[in-house]
């Protein structure tokens, strides 16, 4: 028997991201937002005052096209950079104070996506998928590393 698109687990995998990306990236839209721009402010969320080139690499783009992106969330007021104090050729970022409101509506709607999409499956269901998933991710980091 053939397997079919729908049979195959990484096309499975890729839909399932895509459809929680596009659900919310519609939850984003009022905030004006981009994805690429949430998911620039998301990591910053969690790596409050990262270079520059370090957040790059976290993000999988190159330098120049994440300075791009920046100045258009700097423009907006939603970050910051700030020189490195030991090394002056360094950019750190930042998340603007202002926004804080902001993420915390960004957090609540991710979390809404996530339960959204976890629904169907019952709390050891979800665990189970999450532990492998995890370890899915672990045999993979050193093929990409």
């Amino acid at each position: 028997m053939q397997e079919g698109y729908e049979d195959n687990f990484g096309f499975l995998i890729h839909d399932v991201a895509r459809l929680m990306r596009t659900a919310y990236d519609r939850r984003m839209k009022p905030l004006g937002l981009t994805r690429s721009q949430w998911w620039v402010l998301n990591n910053l969320f969690f790596h409050q005052g990262i270079s520059q080139s370090d957040l790059a690499k976290i993000l999988d783009v190159e330098r120049a096209t994440l300075g791009r992106l920046l100045d258009r969330l700097e423009a907006k007021q939603w970050i910051y950079r700030q020189s490195d104090k030991s090394d002056r050729r360094v950019n750190r970022v930042y998340l603007s104070e202002p926004k804080g409101p902001t993420m915390q509506t960004m957090r609540r709607e991710a979390k809404r996506t996530l339960d959204r999409a976890l629904s169907p499956l019952n709390g050891a269901e979800q665990n189970a998928m999450f532990d492998m998933l995890q370890r899915m991710k672990a045999g993979l980091t050193d093929d990409v590393a």
